[in-house]
Formats: C-alpha cells, sequence, structure tokens
C-alpha cells in the first residue's frame, strides 16, 4: 500500500526580514510516520517546524514565499490561503517545544486548558479527555493521585510528558517537536523516545533533534537542513547509513 504524504512543502522560502533561512524547500512528509530533522544549529530546523503551523506569524519581520499543503479530510489544503483559520490549524497541529512550559496553574488544569480555549464546556467530556491525553503521554500512573497539584512541581521529563498531553488532547493529526529531550537526562528521555514511537500511529509526528543516536533509535526517516535546504543524503550515524 502506498504511503500518503501528510505535509506537503513546495518551493517553501522563509525570511526574517531580508534574511533568507529557507530556500525553496519542496518535500512531502508521510503520515503517521516519525521524520527526524538534523543539521548544524542555526539552519532553520525550528523554523521550519514553524511554517507548518503558522506560529511563525507571531515573530515580527517574517515572512513565507510558497506553499505549505496539509492533508485534511483526505485532500491536501494549503494552510495560508485566505480564509483558512489559524485557530482551527493549531487544533489539528500540535508543537511541543525544547523547554517544558507548564502554565501556572494544576495539573489537570494545564491538560484540559486547551479544549476550554476551544470552546468545549461539558465537564464530563473534558475529564475524559484530559485522562486519556495523560495515559497516552504515560504520566497518568504518575500524576492521578496529585492532578489538584501545581504543574510546575513536577520533574522536567514530567512536566515535558504534560506539554504532550496538552498538545495531545485535542487529538491532533500532526505532532511537531522542537528538541523534546534537550532538558532532560538519559531516563527521561528513554521514556519520551518509548512514547514517541507509540504515537505515530496516532499522528505524523516531525521531529528536530542534535543527538543522532536518538534519531536511530525513534525515526522512521532523516532530513538534513542545511544552507536553507532540505535533502535526503544517507546519514552516516554510527557507523551505519539510513537513507530515506
Amino acid at each position: 500500500m502506498k504511503e500518503k504524504i501528510k505535509v506537503q512543502l513546495t518551493d517553501l522560502s522563509f525570511y526574517y526580514g531580508d534574511r533568507r533561512i529557507l530556500d525553496q524547500v519542496g518535500v512531502g512528509f508521510t503520515e503517521h510516520a516519525v521524520t527526524a530533522i538534523v543539521g548544524p544549529s542555526g539552519q532553520g530546523k525550528s523554523t521550519l517546524l514553524t511554517a507548518v503551523n503558522r506560529l511563525w506569524e507571531e515573530i515580527p519581520g517574517a515572512r513565507v514565499e510558497g506553499r505549505v499543503q496539509i492533508r485534511f479530510d483526505d485532500r491536501l489544503v494549503d494552510i495560508n490561503a485566505n480564509g483558512f483559520a489559524v485557530n482551527l490549524l493549531r487544533r489539528k497541529v500540535g508543537m511541543v517545544f525544547q523547554d517544558p512550559n507548564p502554565l501556572p496553574m494544576s495539573v489537570y488544569k494545564n491538560v484540559a486548558f486547551p479544549l476550554k480555549l476551544s470552546g468545549q464546556k461539558d465537564a464530563h467530556k473534558i475529564k475524559a479527555r484530559v485522562y486519556a491525553a495523560l495515559s497516552q503521554a504515560f504520566l497518568w500512573d504518575e500524576v492521578k493521585d496529585r492532578l489538584d497539584a501545581d504543574a510546575r512541581i513536577l520533574s522536567g521529563g514530567q512536566q515535558q510528558r504534560l506539554c504532550i498531553a496538552r498538545a495531545l488532547v485535542l487529538n491532533p493529526e500532526i505532532l511537531l517537536l522542537d528538541e523534546p529531550t534537550a532538558s532532560l537526562d538519559a531516563a527521561a528521555s528513554a521514556v519520551l523516545e518509548e512514547l514517541l514511537l507509540g504515537l505515530k500511529s496516532r499522528c505524523t509526528i516531525l521531529m528536530v533533534s542534535h543527538y543522532l543516536d536518538q534519531v536511530q533509535r525513534v525515526a522512521d526517516c532523516i532530513m538534513e537542513l542545511n544552507s536553507g535546504r532540505l535533502s535526503f543524503p544517507p546519514c552516516d550515524i554510527n557507523g551505519g547509513l539510513i537513507i530515506c
């Protein structure tokens, strides 16, 4: 069975003022797979992720050229087209950043917040979705007895999984991860890697990582971003070749 493309970039260029960061990137990301984006620092890997959920629009002087299309309801839709609502896009495309950013509220309210923001008012439905998201993020057993505790007292690894649960509560079709284990120790990173392997059956994952051993463990495909261009070269990881 032929794999479907979930995200299609066509001649995508990205600018901060006059500085070009991405240079006519053209690539398709496969549905229900973990795609890792690697490459030197400062080449625009995080910027590429923001192009997929239009977070770049919050940055003064930023602009894009080209197209970003995402497959919704089995058809590719241009997310930058006039009339495509950014709030709808953000519900379908979740993002988790390098540093955990729990809100100054309880564990439960952190995960429930996106649902309430989206207009969900049914307390029973919210509760069910929050519990399910915490379970999907491998966090339920660790926090089930302290859902009313301030989320900021959790460990770094728990906070990162909380942020993933907060993204998952809206049942996103795409999950963007920007160096998700950069601030975690080895044990917490291993738990998060196991989580990612299970999540790809539910959504498409695009992940930026500098850790090539981690990429080898979790990624279905590796792409390298360098000098504004995204390519599929063989990646020499610990002596082995991984080719997309």
